[in-house]
């Protein structure tokens, strides 16, 4: 009998490589061949050829994102989650083996839904939504640094806005920005279809997501911008799912992927969109710009409250689009005030959550820490969008936290008579000379964007408490209570995806001679290993194991390599159970990259996935600047290895450096 598996994880290190493993070794024990391909951070790995879908009986997928199933139409299909892959190798094999298992349709419900393998816990609204987000991301990224490299560097003050010449290199600088954006909501929407209907929802919410972006087509000026395109990717989705749903004569089944489903969803999220959501929206907005008309001369705090809130309620939608519109129509009347509270909220959202990101290690993931220095960039040049991703991916908690602080500046900016001659927000316009009352201006905006970083560092929860389908290993630890198995191995892998290598050049640390990693002990020693260790505590094993490295010139004496090793701990604990702890950091004072291996037999309590004590012990030193990933390889190899019961108990059993170096030399 031929099996075939696929392992993936999100985050696409430990999990995905554990459960290879278990597979494979589940296979070997009853006689099955089964190939594994692994689809993790690094790319798809021992990938199957048509010969092998063609002779496979069936195919077992273990994992937690999203495996596109189109090449296994016709075979036998399980599904379930990377966990069950590591934990239930054996029982999977044996449902394979006894033909317990349905076959996998183009026009059926997904597989997960047959098998009846979804995980009850987890949430799937949220793990469609986080699909959408991470595509859309890049085009976020690149319109807004293109369109701010172009307006500071070709931008020329008009009272109609910031405006590049036509015949200017930057106006087609600020073009191609813009075409970025324009991809943003479809993209949002496509994937977000995607993940719930696999490739045939793909088209229709793109399509929908198109059409909620462009008010055009239901009578609204500003479209229903990136919330509309939530509602489009999920209205496409379910509907494309339902479609497949539907029983169909064997003669329609080839072109239902391909034809059938694909119109049928984008017509009727289409028609929905124009006919039944668009038409009250092009209303409601109608009625909300002659409401702010009408305000004139009414309460100017209240006044400013609404515009502040306004346009940081949906970061460049309809909503903001109103404010916006408003603010530049009394411009033309020559109030230049309203533009001026406008100018300050729409720059607070993307400045407050970018330096959120950066400075709260607790409250973001590395990832998201990274994309906040680029949203912080486009908030200076006045590119609400910028904060769309951080509001997308936990919208009850950041959009009341930047609404606040755009409030907050608006208020002040009001109070203190500040002033916009042109149709623009954000720094740039006061370091161009648009703006009357500067220092005031950059007071509001200070104090607007500090509230609002107060209240999302309040409000959000750890990144190892709250959602563990992003932050690490992903949504199996999803099925957990806090605490339970899976999130602390996510966390372990969490900052390793951007670790790298670099090695000592004359006392100083180089990118250019990167490590290259082939197995463990390319970056393992004898010296750094330790077959006694004294510490009967978790910080006294850290100190002692810091120690080794300190004396083999890995680590600086005086650095703070301890201080990013006990930072990741409070995230979530490096123990990932069966007996292993993998403690790890990023710091300046490390010189080199390197891995420490140390034994504790008697055990101390690392606050375990599985409630064991850490006898095994890894820790990963990693230099802060590393650009490389050949620590991300250390840890798919340790992953792999650390599943063999036989491998940790001859580990367990060493008397010797020499002999825990030739077992180390085996992980490769």
């Amino acid at each position: 009998m031929k099996i075939l598996a696929i392992t993936s994880c999100p985050n696409g290190i430990a999990h995905t490589y554990m459960a290879a493993e278990n597979l494979q070794k589940a296979g070997a024990k009853l006689g099955v061949e089964l190939k594994v391909e692994t689809q993790g951070s690094i790319g798809v790995e021992n990938p199957f050829t048509e010969q092998d879908i063609r002779e496979a009986d069936g195919i077992i997928i273990a994992a937690d994102k999203t495996v596109v199933k189109d090449r296994f139409v016709g075979k036998k299909l399980l599904v379930v989650g990377v966990q069950d892959g590591i934990r239930r190798p054996e029982e999977l094999i044996q449902r394979m083996i006894k033909g317990d298992v349905p076959v996998y349709q183009a026009q059926s419900k997904s597989a997960e839904a047959m098998t009846g393998e979804n995980k009850p816990k987890q949430n799937p609204i949220y793990r469609h939504l986080m699909n959408g987000v991470s595509y859309m991301v890049p085009f976020i990224v690149i319109g807004g640094l293109l369109i701010a490299i172009a307006l500071t560097m070709g931008g020329v003050k008009t009272p109609g806005g910031l405006v590049i010449p036509d015949d200017s290199i930057w106006k087609t600088i600020e073009s191609i920005g813009s075409a970025a954006f324009t991809f943003m909501v479809p993209i949002l929407a496509g994937f977000i279809a995607m993940s719930i209907a696999d490739r045939p929802g793909l088209a229709p919410g793109m399509v929908g997501g198109f059409i909620a972006a462009n008010g055009s087509f239901y009578g609204s000026e500003a479209g229903a911008g990136f919330i509309g395109g939530i509602i489009a990717g999920f209205l496409a989705g379910y509907a494309a799912l339902a479609i497949k749903r539907l029983k169909v004569p064997r003669s329609l089944q080839p072109i239902m992927p391909i034809i059938v489903i694909p119109v049928l969803a984008s017509l009727v999220v289409g028609l929905i969109f124009v006919f039944v959501i668009g038409a009250p929206v092009a209303d409601l907005f109608e009625a909300l710009t002659a409401w702010l008309a009408g305000m004139q001369g009414t309460s100017s705090i209240l006044l400013a409250l609404i515009l502040g809130a306004m346009i940081s309620f949906d970061m460049g939608g309809p909503v903001n689009k109103v404010a916006f519109l408003f603010g530049s129509a009394m411009i033309g009347e020559g109030n230049y005030e309203i533009m001026g509270q406008i100018a300050v909220a729409i720059c607070v959202p993307p400045i407050a959550m970018g330096l959120a990101a950066m400075i709260n290690k607790r409250k973001f993931t590395p990832a998201e820490r990274e994309a906040g220095k680029a949203t912080f960039t486009m908030g200076l040049f006045g590119i609400t969008e910028g904060a769309i991703p951080f509001a997308a991916q936990d919208p009850l908690r950041v959009i009341p936290s930047i609404m606040v602080g755009s409030m907050t500046g608006s208020v002040i900016a009001m109070l203190g008579n500040v002033g916009d001659s042109v149709a623009h927000g954000g720094p740039i316009v006061a370091v161009l000379g648009a703006v009357d009352q500067v220092l005031m201006f950059f007071l509001a905006v200070i104090v607007g964007a500090a509230v609002s970083v107060i209240m999302v560092s309040l409000l959000k929860k750890n990144v190892a408490a709250v959602t563990p389908a992003v932050v690490g290993e992903g949504a199996e630890a999803a099925e957990k209570p806090a605490g339970a198995e899976a999130a602390p191995a996510a966390a372990v892998a969490a900052d390793v995806t951007k670790a790298a290598s670099a090695e000592i050049s004359n006392g100083t640390t180089t990118e250019a001679s990167a490590i290259r990693v082939e197995k463990l002990t390319d970056i393992v020693t004898p010296d750094l290993i330790n077959l006694n260790l004294a510490g009967t505590t978790q910080d006294a094993v850290i100190d002692e194991m810091i120690a080794v490295l300190e004396r083999n010139g890995a680590v600086r004496a005086d650095g703070d390599f301890k201080q990013a090793i006990l930072a990741r701990e409070q995230e979530s604990s490096t123990g990932i159970g069966m007996n292993i702890a993998i403690p790890h950091g990023k710091s300046d004072a490390v010189l080199k990259p390197s891995v420490v291996f140390g034994i504790q037999q008697d055990g101390v309590d690392w606050k375990s996935l599985d409630g064991s004590e850490a006898k095994l012990i890894f820790m990963i030193a990693v230099p802060r600047n590393s650009k490389q990933n050949a620590h991300l390889k250390v840890l798919q190899m340790l992953s792999r290895k650390l599943m063999d019961d036989d491998f940790r108990e001859a580990l367990l059993a060493v008397t010797t450096k020499e002999e825990a170096y030739q077992l180390l030399d085996q992980v490769h």
